[in-house]
């Protein structure tokens, strides 16, 4: 029998530029452009956002940082700019760069059984910009990593992509034992924010962020004292009745979200079908899941915060407590929607909280289509003893 993929030495990052929601409330309540509705619809978003503070790689958004010659924000006059899509992608490849061979490395860093040189596949994550030669390959080379490395690119999934992600590198796993593969994600959301009358936009505005997450998948034995989630499942389910509700596109100034209000309600109304196949394959979990008592058989859940109000239709629909909803909120809390990376935060915090051996972690997020991805996992932490 095949030895399972786990999930082991996440790292994560976030940008040294730190935007406290009231105050980006206030910038963007400002804008000339924003009429009085506008202006009560941001109060309403960004105040009910269950977000204190997000980061950025943009520091003129710094409300300390004066620039010269600005892009994106005058400090001066306290207008937003509106950059070209072209500028805008530009700064992503001068930025997101960094970061993902940061966090690359980071996780080669934290695991004491592997080296650059064991990594046999490196998938990047990204929905915020585009170049070629991608970051997969900047972190092959940086890293010093073979050049047989198999790599691989998603790109412009949004917030569900880290789960297809970890899916196709558990694949990698059961094909290859031996294989040792490198996650990384990087989203900089920030790059597409813009002042807008539009509702979609606003709440878009009132959310997102930037990070970075990384991890280590492969089937090899986990070291004494390390701690790592099995990758037992996946599902993938779409809504179709959200496809317009949740989408990605690219404009003249930049990628353009549309988040409508309706994506909670949708989102509440469908995850109970959308994750009950995952259940259905354990016996003991889907009698649970069909009597509502699924939160009493998984302790952890890794939700992907895209919204408060979406975390608090899956918890009243799942019947799952404060404390199992805190890691979600608190990473939405602390550090907003940094699209595809968060989830891979969530799950970092719960590991980081002590999850103990054996305990189960169901994750799931959600994006673009409207498509929920799922999965199953069961917390590995070797005795260092």
């Amino acid at each position: 029998m095949s030895r399972p993929a786990v999930l082991r030495s996440l790292h994560t990052i976030v940008p040294a530029t730190v935007l406290h929601q009231n105050e980006v409330r206030d910038v963007f309540a400002s804008q000339p452009d924003v009429g009085r509705l506008g202006q009560r619809l941001i109060g309403a978003s960004f105040n009910g956002s269950g977000i204190d503070t997000r980061h950025t790689v943009i520091d003129e958004l710094s409300l300390t940082t004066h620039a010269d010659d600005p892009t994106f924000f005058d400090r001066e006059s306290g207008r937003l700019l509106a950059p070209g899509t072209k500028a805008r992608n530009e700064f992503y490849v001068e930025q997101a760069t960094p970061l993902f061979i940061a966090a690359a490395r980071g996780a080669l860093d934290a695991d004491p059984d592997v080296q650059a040189a064991d990594v046999t596949h490196v998938i990047t994550v990204s929905c915020t910009g585009f170049h070629a030669p991608g970051p997969e390959y900047e972190i092959v080379r940086a890293l010093g990593l073979r050049d047989s490395v198999q790599r691989f690119h998603l790109g412009f999934m949004g917030c569900y992509a880290a789960m297809p992600a970890l899916k196709a590198a558990s694949q990698f796993c059961a094909a290859d034992p031996e294989a040792v593969v490198l996650v990384v994600s990087v989203e900089l959301c920030t790059l597409h924010l813009r002042s807008s009358d539009d509702p979609d936009l606003i709440v878009a505005c009132s959310l997102f962020a930037d990070g970075a997450a990384a991890g280590i998948v492969t089937a090899r034995d986990l070291p004494a004292g390390e701690r790592g989630v099995v990758l037992d499942g996946f599902h993938t389910a779409i809504a179709e009745e959200g496809e317009k509700d949740m989408a990605w596109t690219i404009g003249d100034s930049g990628f353009e979200m549309i988040l409508s209000t309706a994506v909670p309600q949708i989102i509440g109304e469908t995850i109970i079908g959308a994750i009950r196949p995952l259940y259905a394959r354990d016996e003991d979990l889907a009698e649970a899941f069909d009597q509502g008592r699924v939160g009493d058989r998984v302790e952890h859940w890794a939700i992907h915060p895209g919204g408060r109000s979406i975390l608090d239709r899956i918890q009243d629909r799942l019947h799952l407590s404060d404390e199992q909803m805190m890691p979600a909120r608190e990473t939405l809390r602390e550090k907003g929607n940094m699209s595809s990376a968060t989830i891979l935060f969530v799950i970092k915090r719960i590991l980081d909280e002590g999850a103990r051996n054996g305990s189960r972690v169901a994750a799931m997020a959600f994006g673009p289509g409207l498509t929920a991805e799922s999965a199953l996992m069961t917390v590995v932490a070797p005795d260092a003893a």
